[in-house]
């Protein structure tokens, strides 16, 4: 299969770089799918799952949303957060759910009532790849 360059870069790493034959990550309107070859494109992509296709085999990371650009046969996916499960912290992740799900039980203004249910949804999206990862281990 076609390989094509795919970097996944965070401010403080460069949490993946290497050739990879596909992707799968949720952009905005729906799941994009990127393999060699694909027409150029940037588009932001939301809260979900990075699904990385290398030597046949997938790699699953939690990404807490970002910009996706594909240009020459090369993807570079800017994230603020990005994580394999085995590094998330579950004891972390149920603690910034609960702290969400309090604050959005009172009454907020709009932007603060956005900025709190992106971070329950991004604390439910980690705590699912952690569950995720526990069954696929069992």
């Amino acid at each position: 299969m076609a390989e094509f360059e795919l970097e996944v870069l965070q401010p403080e790493r460069v949490f993946f770089k290497d050739r990879v034959e596909m992707i799968v990550v949720r952009a905005i309107d729906g799941e994009v799918g990127v393999m060699a070859g694909h027409e150029p494109i940037v588009t932001p992509i939301g809260i979900g799952k990075l699904r990385i296709k290398k030597d046949g085999k997938w790699l699953e990371a939690a990404i807490a949303g970002g910009i996706l650009e594909v240009n020459q046969n090369k993807v570079v996916i800017l994230t603020d957060a990005v994580e394999w499960p085995e590094e998330i912290d579950r004891q972390r992740a149920l603690a910034a759910k609960e702290r969400a799900e309090r604050k959005l039980q009172q009454k907020l203004p709009p932007d603060e009532f956005e900025r709190y249910q992106a971070a329950l949804y991004r604390a439910l999206n980690r705590l699912r790849m952690v569950e995720e990862k526990r069954g696929n281990t069992q």
